[in-house]
């Protein structure tokens, strides 16, 4: 039988396991460094954070695969993600050990499974970076993305047949670029329009998708002697997580407390520390543009949303956040349970000293609770495209954000080329208004 000093020093163990440090506050230099434009200063933060721990591992890796693509190494960053994505998809098999473990700290001491908007997005930039430098996996990875939604979907079924994962907005990313590559092989037209209308469906206010279907309707690519180029912009900064405090529940808690305190034999350890989780916002210091397109110093017109990153994010999280109160609240149950449970197996007597110091270490080990607050932060606020018919040839093409009288720092003019009836990719990242990085080009 454990006395009562033994089971407090207990729990001062498990107090420092958990720890205090939250996800945002260790990654905060990387996405500093990063929306500055450092990007070996945002590289070296991330490796350094890579030692530091296995629970961090994969969120970082996501972050250095944006800082791969916008430091014009598309390849490495393909690898980056299929690496991360069959991680992610590798730890949606439960582990009963760390499960076990996140109800004695947080879910920080959890392998980070990833969000569910995270697991989609993932393979919707895997089709991105490997247009950049390849293309040949591309309109696979636009597959993967629409199955993937479509499977996490059909999971968020609970016995009592409710889904909240219906409410999911999904990534019209996938379909548009799997249009846009059957499209380009003159011949496969019809499956490019179901996808145009796939495109339409799901984001209605993409106006282009319109011009996109009516296109693959009449089955033409583009005028003889023509090519197509395609600028893809990642705009503005992107949703991440913050803790915030569960107020009701909190205040659910207090009360059981003082209920089961008064009735039992035993007292719980009172309810100071608030129930914390996390909840995904958008950016406060987002600046997001459309930017125009010029080529050879003549206008062509602006890029459009096609995918809205942190609206999509923000609603996938709503639509779950009452399960992940859920959980926190059966955390805290849990350590009021282990408490109550030692006082009876020790025989401790309600109203002792050594009561009251199992509550004291009781509510030490419930205010360590730190919400998990792990997300992929580099993400942008949205993917945006343009579509431009061109002749064959070498052209200058030039960005800027609309509203802004200067060129992007950074962007200058690129040379690109246009081959006859191929499709030709260009693929910037400007999360503040000017480029991070490089624009990519993709060879025709």
């Amino acid at each position: 039988m454990m006395t009562a000093p033994r089971i407090v020093v207990a729990l001062l163990g498990a107090i420092l396991v958990t720890g205090c440090a939250s996800h945002a506050q260790r990654v905060t230099q990387v996405r500093d460094a990063y929306y500055a434009g450092d990007l070996a200063a945002a590289s070296a933060a991330i490796e350094t954070g890579l030692s530091g721990g296995k629970f961090d591992a994969d969120v970082l890796k996501l972050e250095r695969a944006i800082v791969e693509l916008s430091s014009g190494r598309p390849r490495e960053a393909e690898q980056t993600l299929r690496e991360v994505r069959d991680r992610l998809d590798h730890l949606e098999q439960k582990s009963a050990a760390e499960a076990a473990a996140s109800y004695l700290t947080d879910d920080n001491r959890r392998a980070y499974a990833g969000e569910d908007y995270e697991k989609v997005l993932v393979r919707a930039l895997l089709a991105l970076t490997n247009l950049m430098h390849d293309g040949g996996d591309a309109e696979a990875y636009s597959l993967q993305t629409i199955d993937k939604q479509e499977q996490i979907i059909a999971a968020g079924a609970t016995k009592k047949g409710e889904n909240p994962k219906l409410a999911y907005q999904r990534v019209a990313l996938a379909p548009y670029l799997r249009g846009v590559l059957r499209e380009a092989t003159h011949v496969d037209y019809d499956d490019a329009e179901r996808s145009f209308v796939t495109v339409c469906n799901w984001q209605p206010g993409f106006a282009a998708g319109r011009f996109d279907l009516e296109r693959a309707a009449r089955g033409t690519h583009s005028a003889p002697g023509n090519g197509v180029l395609y600028v893809f912009a990642l705009t503005g900064r992107g949703p991440y997580k913050v803790e915030t405090v569960e107020v009701p529940s909190s205040a659910a808690l207090l009360i059981a407390g003082e209920i089961v305190s008064a009735v039992g034999s035993q007292t719980v350890p009172p309810n100071v520390a608030p129930v914390k989780v996390a909840r995904v916002v958008r950016s406060p210091s987002n600046s997001t543009h459309v930017l125009g397109v010029t080529v050879d110093s003549q206008y062509r017109g602006t890029t459009e949303t096609i995918t809205d990153v942190t609206d999509l994010a923000v609603k996938q999280y709503d639509a779950i956040f009452p399960q992940v109160v859920a959980r926190a609240v059966a955390r805290r149950i849990v350590k009021k349970g282990a408490v109550y449970g030692a006082k009876e197996v020790s025989g401790i007597e309600k109203g002792s000293l050594s009561g009251l110091a199992l509550d004291l270490a009781g509510v030490a080990w419930e205010a360590t609770e730190s919400a998990d607050t792990r997300c992929w932060g580099l993400l942008p606020d949205k993917i945006q495209v343009l579509r431009v018919e061109l002749p064959a040839g070498r052209h200058g093409v030039a960005l800027q954000p609309i509203g802004s009288t200067s060129w992007m720092p950074g962007a200058g003019t690129e040379q690109v080329e246009i081959a006859n009836g191929r499709n030709t990719y260009v693929l910037t990242v400007v999360p503040d208004g000017k480029v991070v990085g490089q624009m990519l080009v993709s060879k025709p």
